[in-house]
């Protein structure tokens, strides 16, 4: 989320708020670290699809994912940007 975007203010909102804890309630765990068997508290609800200010988009629950910062940072950002994203499990499968 950046800061000087112009839909940076549907975050300051109850809607919001409400939306984001009921997410988290629903699924407290990094989705990403559990698609690879680990247990890691999410603290970050993050838009599966961008939502670039649309508003329908931003606020539909099927939208959102539960991510750990470390994942919303890093991961997330590079799928953002295009990037490759490539990680593998414990047996050496492609996870990703």
């Amino acid at each position: 989320m950046a800061s000087d975007s112009p839909w940076h203010s549907l975050y300051n909102t109850k809607r919001w708020y409400r939306l984001r804890y009921h997410q988290l309630q629903k699924q407290p765990l990094c989705e990403f670290h559990l698609r690879r068997n680990q247990v890691v508290s999410a603290c970050i609800v993050d838009h599966i699809k961008p939502h670039k200010g649309d508003e329908t988009l931003f606020h539909d629950p099927d939208n959102l994912q539960s991510l750990c910062k470390r994942c919303h940072d890093s991961v997330k950002q590079r799928m953002e940007k295009g990037g490759t994203v490539t990680e593998f499990d414990n047996e050496g499968r492609v996870i990703w």
